[in-house]
């Protein structure tokens, strides 16, 4: 069998007829794509629109904290000498940081920034810090 006795004898009409709706329905879509394409480019150049207002419900749903640093630094240093007592010194930072976190101290990380600050806690040259009993004789006394 030869010619358009084997096209009929396995079906090949079909076949051809759906390669073909196949090609037209790809570009009637292609067509529909190119047409549309300036609104999908005006959607991508206004996305900052889009972002800002989730943004900033995000932002309002979030609770605002006080941005100071605890009034009472004396306290916070009286809770944290107590860990670095616990600990020993020389002691590392981040066990410290893991320990007050643990414990729940309030804000650890901007208290421990406030001691750094404070000069209460103080490196020691080799990676650790201690606490600093001459800088707490001073602010207990003042």
């Amino acid at each position: 069998m030869f010619g358009f006795e084997a096209i009929i004898a396995h079906d090949g009409l079909g076949i051809s007829v759906i390669g073909i709706s196949v090609v037209f329905v790809s570009l009637i879509l292609l067509a529909f794509a190119v047409s549309q394409i300036h609104k999908i480019i005006a959607l991508w150049d206004k996305r900052h629109r889009f972002k800002k207002p989730r943004q900033k419900k995000d932002q309002k749903a979030a609770p605002v904290q006080d941005p100071t640093v605890p009034q009472d630094i004396q306290r916070a240093s009286r809770q944290f000498k107590l860990l670095i007592e616990w600990i020993g010194e020389p002691f590392p930072l981040p066990k410290l940081l893991y320990l007050s976190e643990k414990c729940g101290l309030y804000r650890p990380h901007s208290t421990i920034n406030e001691l750094l600050k404070c000069e209460l806690i103080i490196p020691d040259g080799n990676g650790y810090y201690v606490w600093n009993k001459e800088a707490e004789e001073k602010r207990s006394s003042t």
